[in-house]
């Protein structure tokens, strides 16, 4: 009876004390559920995300503070497109009676290559260029016209110097007699080619109108050529007063929010850029179904594999993937980010790891009222274009692919300044991914910032020669002193053949991409110190 007794007072209360042990169990009670709501010590929460499913955990992962904001490095360059004096003037170069049209295809981004190349090959033709049509036929089903998300007028008497530009065909032009000459250049077509395939039909025919123009200029071009791609790109095609205006608007709410800088992330995520790249993102037979289908539109593609394209770097970064490697950068959770993205494939389900990761989750759709996007949303380029102008004007932007926008806009970013911009080096950061939960955070966050060198937007990532032009205008861009700092040295110490190889092997794809607009005053140099050198780029 008394060891019966001594087990039961062992496992509870005697009734004298059952009040104490009451209290006692509701102090313990009470500690325990505040323990599971109370964010973990440290910095309240600001650096420690929560904890993935598996052995991984997600920590600071950095220390390098300020210098992923801004390296600092970019201050020994800047942008330079004037033309030489040896740059023979419109007049001069243009000959009567020679009427170039084009037709840009593609989404905004695509179908700017094609405005810029076709400055480019009317100068070469020594033609007349008619302000080009854009494709209003294809997925997008945007009725824009050019005079819609562009400033025309400004367009035309920026180019003055460089090459004659009209709003139409002249009047003695539009008759049967000189319908326009349809002809089709190949993909990247030099200033020879252009000269045997389309100049004798110009010579003919008067008018001629090249279609589905987009990349059908060489990427490899005489230096003042070159230039003036940049004068076209980074300074006349600028957007209308009402673009510009509402992504100033979205620029600010941004900064107010964030107390001054923030993130922007390009999130190229939809369903069509997926099936497109050919990878498989584990969402077993309904998503092989579901991608499959979309894929079927492309009849010139190969037979996916997943596992190929993965090893190659061309798959995108799933948002969850996103989140981790700015993470393992050193971002915290503080952070402020601003996502331009369509209808992202999993949709909420696909988001939740990335918003959990950056919870200050932000989008033109959560900063505007429907009232303020109404005059925008029928139109797909002219939503675009807002996006575009908040990560042009974002204090680091980051992307999760390397589509058409994201070399438009990492080549922006070089020409003005080096502003910090993240592209994954998709190739080696697959194995990283891949095996995650088998390693510590301070192990993965290591590999991470290893496999980042030369993809975070520095100086001399690239040699020479090498990349896509409109991602490295390096033609376009000067060194203040030739002495290189030791952060640029550390840089090219790395393996550049990783960064060729990774930078040359994506696929230019049906990108729905984003334009901007940079004024550049009447009499002012193309000289970016003055434009840039407060972030006034965008008047905002």
């Amino acid at each position: 009876m008394g060891s019966r007794q001594r087990r039961r007072n062992h496992g509870g209360c005697a009734a004298p004390g059952a009040a104490a042990c009451l209290a006692a169990a509701l102090l313990l009670l009470m500690l325990a559920f505040h323990c599971v709501l109370s964010p973990p010590l440290g910095d309240g929460g600001r650096n420690d995300p929560p904890r993935p499913q598996g052995p991984t955990f997600v920590g600071d992962g950095s220390k390098m503070g300020e210098e992923l904001w801004d390296s600092g490095a970019g201050n020994d360059f800047y942008g330079c497109s004037n033309a030489s004096t040896e740059f023979a003037g419109a007049e001069a170069n243009t000959e009567s009676n020679r009427y170039l049209m084009i037709e840009a295809s593609g989404g905004l981004n695509q179908q700017r290559t094609g405005i810029i190349d076709a400055v480019i090959a009317a100068r070469i033709l020594k033609a007349t260029l008619v302000i080009p049509k854009l494709d209003q036929k294809s997925f997008w089903e945007d009725s824009s016209d050019f005079a819609d998300i562009f400033d025309a007028d400004y367009f035309i008497s920026s180019l003055s110097e460089d090459v004659k530009i009209i709003w139409q065909l002249p009047d003695t032009m539009i008759s049967k007699k000189y319908l326009p000459y349809k002809i089709r250049v190949p993909r990247k077509c030099t200033p020879l080619c252009y000269e045997n395939r389309v100049l004798p039909a110009l010579s003919k025919k008067n008018v001629v109108q090249l279609t589905k123009f987009d990349y059908r200029v060489s990427n490899r071009l005489e230096t003042y050529l070159q230039k003036l791609r940049c004068r076209v790109n980074y300074h006349a095609l600028r957007f209308t007063d009402a673009i510009h205006k509402m992504g100033g608007i979205l620029v600010q709410r941004m900064r107010e929010k964030s107390g001054g800088r923030f993130i922007a992330l390009h999130l190229r995520f939809e369903p069509d850029k997926l099936a497109f790249s050919g990878c498989y993102y584990g969402g077993g037979e309904t998503e092989r179904r579901e991608l499959g289908t979309i894929r079927k539109r492309w009849k010139t593609l190969h037979e996916a594999d997943p596992d190929r394209e993965r090893r190659h770097g061309k798959c995108p970064l799933k948002p969850e993937e996103v989140g981790l490697m700015l993470r393992a950068l050193g971002f915290g959770r503080g952070v402020h980010m601003y996502v331009a993205s369509g209808d992202v494939y999993g949709g909420e389900e696909s988001l939740a790891p990335l918003k959990a990761l950056f919870p200050n989750f932000y989008s033109k759709e959560t900063l505007a009222s429907k009232e303020e996007l109404e005059p925008f949303l029928p139109f797909s380029s002219r939503m675009a274009a807002l996006d575009f102008v908040v990560c042009d004007q974002s204090n680091v932007f980051v992307t999760n692919n390397n589509g058409n926008m994201a070399r438009m806009l990492a080549g922006r970013r070089r020409y003005f300044g080096h502003k910090r911009t993240i592209r994954p080096n998709t190739r080696k950061l697959n194995s990283v991914f891949l095996n995650r939960t088998s390693m510590s955070w301070d192990t993965f966050a290591s590999k991470v910032q290893t496999f980042q060198k030369g993809f975070m937007g520095e100086p001399n990532e690239v040699e020479p020669g090498r990349g896509g032009f409109y991602e490295y205008p390096l033609d376009c861009i000067c060194q203040k002193s030739k002495p290189r700092t030791e952060h640029t040295i550390d840089h090219l110490s790395k393996d550049t053949t990783d960064i060729r190889e990774n930078h040359l092997t994506n696929r230019e794809g049906r990108d729905v991409d984003f334009m901007e607009r940079t004024p550049l005053p009447v009499g002012s140099s193309n000289e970016t110190e003055a434009d840039y050198s407060h972030g006034n780029g965008l008047d905002i």
